[in-house]
């Protein structure tokens, strides 16, 4: 399964003060809080960390169809980090999902995946053709084969990301 989040950074400056009393603590573990304080670009950290989050509850929700307000119990980790992008965790209740992070001038981009072997799949592709189910979870139809693939659609700001597993992943369709 595939999750993904998009951050416009002037957006996000225009709508967050995450510098408020009480922002961190009610979205962000101690340990995370301690990522953001410790990291130079605080502010990039606090985007990182929520995006992250976000792209893996898009899997969790998929997965158990729940809907719920849960940022602290989305735990995030991060494995590597450089100027260009991250990658980590995040665990929910017993479940891991693995992220990479994209970091542009403008936004950031995150993609979660249930399995690491899903990661040589991943496409990015265009809006269309894209259809809600009854909980409002987005997949790809496909007219001819009368068939449905998962689909994970972010926007913010100025921008929108789609994206999915390619059809050639059976492997994660087995499990």
């Amino acid at each position: 399964m595939i999750g993904n989040d998009v951050i416009d950074i002037l957006q996000s400056r225009q709508e967050s003060n995450w510098q408020r009393k009480g922002f961190l603590e009610k979205l962000f573990t101690p340990e995370e809080q301690l990522l953001i304080d410790r990291d130079l670009n605080s502010e990039m950290m606090v985007w990182l960390l929520w995006s992250m989050k976000e792209a893996a509850y898009k899997i969790y929700n998929r997965q158990t169809k729940i809907r719920a307000y849960i940022p602290q119990k989305l735990v995030c980790t991060i494995d590597t980090q450089s100027t260009s992008g991250a990658s980590g965790k995040v665990s929910c209740f017993g479940r891991v999902y693995y992220t990479k992070t994209i970091f542009h001038k403008e936004y950031l981009h995150t993609i979660a995946v249930s399995h690491p072997y899903q990661w040589a799949t991943v496409l990015e592709i265009k809006k269309k053709n894209i259809l809600k189910n009854e909980q409002g979870i987005p997949f790809l139809a496909s007219a001819p084969s009368k068939t449905s693939q998962n689909v994970s659609v972010s926007n913010h700001g100025r921008f929108e990301k789609v994206v999915c597993l390619s059809a050639l992943n059976t492997r994660a369709s087995a499990l």
